[in-house]
């Protein structure tokens, strides 16, 4: 892990990619991850993955997204909390 977070800081230097606000690196790692979490807390809620053909013609299945801002200590992340229907 701290390998590829040195990896990562060294290539968004090198590409002149801020650290931090809103375009940065950790801005952008946050709100990846969080959205990662979503993703598959819904997964396991509704018992399939998004796109899966099994998600069709069910009685709960999802119904969209939204966006939601988590406000951070690194400043707020906007993420796209999936919806479903019962």
């Amino acid at each position: 892990m701290t390998r590829l977070a040195g990896q990562l800081v060294a290539a968004a230097s090198e590409r002149g990619i801020e650290l931090t606000g809103a375009d940065g690196l950790l801005t952008a790692l946050t709100r990846q991850v969080l959205q990662s979490a979503l993703e598959a807390e819904m997964a396991a809620h509704l018992g399939y993955e998004k796109h899966d053909p099994a998600g069709r013609m069910v009685e709960n299945s999802r119904n969209g997204s939204t966006p939601k801002t988590v406000r951070t200590e690194i400043g707020d992340v906007v993420v796209c909390e999936g919806d479903d229907y019962r």
